[in-house]
């Protein structure tokens, strides 16, 4: 690269590199998207076609950075996890940061059509993010487990509340004083008692959002062949690849990770 006189403003850039042995959490979270699903009219509580497109758009960015060994999202957010041993951008955080929104963003735009169809998106969607370290497979957990809790506390709040408007009668404003100051026992015997609903029935990406992770798995495809003098045949060719796969499951206990035991690295001393 020439040289010039004006270099030496690279010097003002800061140094962002992430301490090593540690995990990088990217969590991106949409701004103002209360505005953003009523102009869009998304379904209350819940809208499986944004939840899709979230999902969707968080698959493009694992398959485009293999390093994130896990993500997890639910609602307007989703984080992902590079795993402890990274070097991608040099773990600097701006970098990581940024490719992730973008690639995201971007995503989220361009699958659009495909899980809304012919409604317009009538402005282009903003992801803000964030980075944080996490020096320990326990702080990791925990903070995944915080952020599936999250899950579960807004939507059971959500789902309440918008039963009590969808099929209660009350106004958003009833609906809100119904539920201050109540807690979880009292929203399910809210939709219970009031309109024969068992929130434990209610479906599992509502309740624990949706987790990804890499898994090997087995794809099946057939090929015609043809060797020399003999007639054509078909056979069946079995693959063995490397796929981002979607799980709603519970993360918080030990199940999921006994299962998955090569999502976490080994602590460091």
């Amino acid at each position: 690269m020439a040289k010039s006189k004006f270099e030496y403003v690279r010097n003002f850039e800061l140094d962002d590199t992430c301490l090593r042995n540690c995990y990088i959490v990217v969590r991106l979270d949409g701004r103002n998207f209360h505005k953003f699903s009523e102009q869009h009219n998304f379904m209350k509580p819940n809208d499986n076609r944004a939840l899709g497109l979230m999902s969707r758009s968080a698959r493009s960015v694992m398959e485009e950075l293999e390093d994130i060994t896990i993500a997890y999202g639910q609602s307007d957010e989703f984080s992902f996890v590079f795993k402890r041993s990274t070097t991608w951008f040099k773990r600097r955080a701006s970098k990581l940061m940024t490719h992730v929104t973008s690639q995201f963003s971007s995503s989220f735009v361009y699958y659009w059509k495909e899980y809304f169809g012919e409604q317009p998106l009538l402005y282009p969607p903003s992801f803000d993010g964030r980075v944080v370290l996490y020096p320990s497979n326990h702080n990791l957990r925990d903070y995944l487990s915080w952020r599936q809790a999250d899950c579960h506390i807004n939507n059971l709040y959500n789902t309440t509340f918008w039963t009590l408007v969808q099929n209660g009668g009350l106004t958003t404003t009833q609906a809100e004083e119904r539920l201050s100051g109540t807690q979880a026992a009292d929203k399910n015997e809210i939709l219970f008692s009031e309109f024969n609903i068992n929130y434990n029935n209610e479906s599992p990406l509502h309740k624990k959002g949706t987790t990804l992770i890499w898994e090997k798995v087995n794809e099946t495809t057939t090929k015609q062949i043809k060797r020399p003098d003999e007639e054509e045949t078909e056979i069946t060719v079995t693959r063995t690849r490397k796929k981002v796969t979607s799980h709603s499951c519970d993360i918080i206990g030990d199940q999921f990770w006994d299962e998955h035991p090569d999502i976490l690295e080994n602590d460091q001393c």
